[in-house]
């Protein structure tokens, strides 16, 4: 079958564009899941459950462990909107005190374990649905029934947790705490907030509320007629559980949200629970306004068949160069993580890069799940050195506390050992995860 590009500069072009822009926006995957799971996150965030989880593991956490303890939290912590940066790195910074250490390695430790480990995590976040809807959109230039869930990079994400908290501790505690050596400037007066009795108690009456919805997800899944199975094969996967997991992912986030809220009295009413989600949609404002863009954007590629016509010129370079395998999806990651130096939003370089990558790499016969991963391993590692990145100039500022001459090359210099090791480790992870083919996630595998 020939493809031709297919001109919107026509007088039909122009009508489409002008009639089906409300659609496109409207109909764009990522934008609903997104919103729905910020929803959520937006309630656990507001009635101070997070804050109070994070400040309770590194509190709790031995004095010899205090450092992986932080930058697990980090990398936990980006489940949240800015829970991590707002809160952890500067709590970080006052551990480290405490501990004679020098705060600004404390401060590095969990900004590291923050955006450095963007892609990494134990449970599903608000970025997967993001991402997995961009995914499927593209995949859908060559294969209009295929299907992208949320959780396709889970089983790599599990690992790469444990992987990014150890490499970030020795690079913390081995090359730059050394670096920074003695602290020796003014001791900051300001204490570690402890939990009153009253969060300890939220906490705990959240966990509990979340074990048992954890358990009532078993039940509906795990029997072999479950409800939430495919009701004709009885699968899970595919599944209505995986195919609703962004709906259950903010009923995780709002259940503990609110038995905190309620135990530890940050929630007086329900007027609460909608601030907090108010609060969490106000933050969506750029979000929705790139998404509109993208959505046009995606939309345009599929009309003009640019998308398709890209994708098979590249797939068909590559296999006359004979450049497959490893040696082209580990450039890939370094060409994401350059990218990230110049664009800081992981949707928006996905938004970008999807369409012309994903059709291409399912051309030379890899899942578009397995380009997902490799994407989000590039954009993570340059995060702690890019100063486009939202965050970068509040760090800056939580370092400038102990160090008036902090600035942005500074903070860059001393980030540099992280990031340049989360890229070795993270493709030597991934590498070995290439050889032995196993599964990046449920449902989810290497090669089609």
């Amino acid at each position: 079958e020939t493809i031709q590009a297919v001109s919107l500069f026509t007088p039909e072009g122009i009508r489409r564009i002008i009639t089906e822009a409300v659609s496109n926006f409207v109909n764009f995957p990522p934008l609903g899941t997104v919103l729905v799971a910020m929803l959520g996150v937006g309630v656990a965030e507001s009635t101070g459950l997070i804050s109070a989880l994070l400040r309770q593991v590194v509190l709790v956490a031995p004095a010899k462990f205090i450092t992986p303890a932080i930058i697990f939290c980090g990398v936990m912590s980006n489940l949240a909107s800015d829970a991590g940066y707002v809160v952890l790195t500067p709590l970080a910074a006052l551990v480290f005190l405490a501990y004679k250490r020098h705060p600004i390695a404390g401060l590095a430790a969990a900004f590291a374990g923050v955006s450095g480990g963007y892609s990494a995590n134990l449970l599903i976040g608000s970025i997967e649905p993001l991402l997995a809807g961009i995914t499927e959109n593209s995949a859908k230039l060559i294969n209009s029934e295929y299907t992208v869930n949320p959780a396709v990079n889970y089983y790599f994400m599990v690992v790469s947790t444990f992987v990014i908290t150890l490499v970030g501790w020795y690079i913390t505690d081995k090359i730059v705490e050394p670096r920074l050596g003695k602290y020796n400037g003014e001791i900051n007066q300001e204490e570690i907030p402890e939990l009153t009795a009253a969060e300890r108690k939220g906490l705990r009456w959240a966990g509990y509320s979340l074990l048992a919805f954890v358990a009532l997800l078993l039940i509906l899944v795990l029997p072999p007629e479950g409800i939430l199975r495919d009701p004709e094969t009885f699968t899970i996967i595919p599944s209505p559980f995986f195919q609703g997991i962004v709906p259950i992912i903010m009923v995780g986030f709002i259940l503990p949200g609110i038995v905190y809220g309620k135990t530890a009295g940050t929630i007086q009413s329900d007027k609460d629970i909608a601030q907090g989600m108010t609060q969490a949609m106000s933050l969506m404002g750029y979000y929705i306004a790139l998404s509109f863009f993208a959505a046009q954007f995606v939309a345009y590629f599929g009309w003009s068949n640019l998308g398709i016509i890209l994708a098979v010129n590249g797939a068909n370079f590559l296999k006359a160069t004979g450049f497959t395998g490893l040696p082209l999806l580990i450039s890939f990651i370094i060409v994401s993580g350059f990218i990230n130096l110049f664009i800081g939003s992981a949707s928006a370089k996905w938004n970008i890069m999807a369409p012309v990558f994903v059709p291409m790499l399912m051309l030379v016969g890899y899942t578009p799940e397995l380009t997902q991963m490799v994407y989000r391993i590039g954009d993570s590692t340059t995060n702690i050195i890019t100063p486009l990145m939202p965050y970068f100039p509040i760090i800056v500022a939580f370092a400038q506390r102990y160090d008036k001459k902090t600035g942005m090359g500074t903070l860059i210099a001393t980030m540099l050992p992280y990031s340049l090791a989360f890229l070795i480790s993270w493709s030597a992870l991934f590498i070995i995860w290439f050889i032995f083919g196993i599964p990046i996630g449920p449902g989810a595998g290497i090669r089609l």
